[in-house]
């Protein structure tokens, strides 16, 4: 009896703690992160109709059968219910149909690659993991940062995401799932911001010393601001090449936000392949001494 009632006052805490602090994935700023918090309050209710029934039973079970109650009857010969048997049977069937219904079509309609519903041409954003920092490159306007992305509202952005470290997880809680970032794979993520606003970006994958300071911050803006800063920027900021890059790369933690010129608009490729390549034939290469976080040894 102690047990169960300490297991349902965890439960109603964590249920309580959850509407209080009112976490940010429960208030998405993005269509992707409603359509994926409308998907998580639907499954927590339908599967919330077994769960509460179980714990109602079990305290009015251990009630009505306590040693000191005479009146409960003992009937050990019962050995049957057709109408119990069909609902606590059919009830988890039926839930089970409904939540596989709804994890089929959420798998297809909510699938990172898919390109999102907008009238408005899509922004092509290439992301770089690195140890421990972000890489943002926006080759349509020859532009690169470092831990901040700025976008425009209500424009899809078309992440290409890969990671020149440890593999890694790229995500913003507000505007939509995390997805995992690895050495010579390129994989994709679609979101967008419905709001002007600043957002937190995370990693969400554990990835050495350096992990917890890995953040980047999220930007959303007008078009018209969109566009000023990247003109702005590509016409202010140094150039960023191969050469400036495996500088960059170099395990560290940054504080403060960088901006570049983009001057090799194959930079993100080059990341990409150079884990494909023979050695010697593998950006920044050297003969004499190989860089251990690259896979080599000296």
């Amino acid at each position: 009896m102690v047990g169960a009632i300490a297991t349902v006052v965890i439960f109603l805490t964590v249920i309580l703690y959850m509407f209080m602090i009112s976490p940010i994935v429960l208030q998405p700023s993005g269509s992707v992160g409603m359509k994926q918090r409308d998907l998580f309050m639907a499954a927590t209710i339908i599967m919330s109709l077994v769960v509460i029934p179980v714990f109602i039973l079990l305290f009015y079970i251990a009630w009505r059968y306590r040693a000191t109650n005479k009146r409960a009857a003992y009937t050990p010969e019962w050995q049957s219910n057709k109408l119990l048997e069909t609902i606590w049977w059919g009830v988890p069937i039926v839930i089970v149909i409904v939540l596989s219904v709804i994890a089929y079509r959420s798998s297809h309609s909510l699938d990172p690659f898919r390109s999102l519903d907008s009238p408005v041409a899509p922004l092509r954003v290439q992301v770089v993991a690195l140890q421990w920092k972000w890489l943002f490159i926006y080759p349509e306007h020859n532009v690169a940062s470092v831990n901040e992305l700025v976008i425009p509202v209500s424009t899809p952005v078309a992440f290409e995401i890969t990671a020149d470290a440890p593999m890694n997880s790229f995500w913003i809680p507000e505007l939509g799932g995390q997805v995992y970032a690895m050495n010579g794979m390129t994989t994709e993520l679609n979101l967008e911001a419905n709001r002007v606003g600043d957002f937190k970006g995370v990693s969400a994958n554990i990835s050495g010393e350096g992990f917890a300071d890995m953040k980047f911050t999220v930007r959303s803006v007008d078009n018209a601001q969109f566009l000023s800063t990247m003109k702005q920027k590509n016409a202010d900021m140094p150039p960023i090449d191969l050469t400036r890059y495996e500088a960059l790369a170099v395990p560290s933690v940054l504080t403060e936000t960088q901006w570049f010129r983009l001057a090799d608009n194959d930079l993100h490729n080059k990341i990409v392949h150079k884990y494909m390549l023979p050695a010697e034939q593998a950006p920044g290469y050297d003969n004499t001494t190989m860089d251990m976080n690259h896979g080599g040894m000296q």
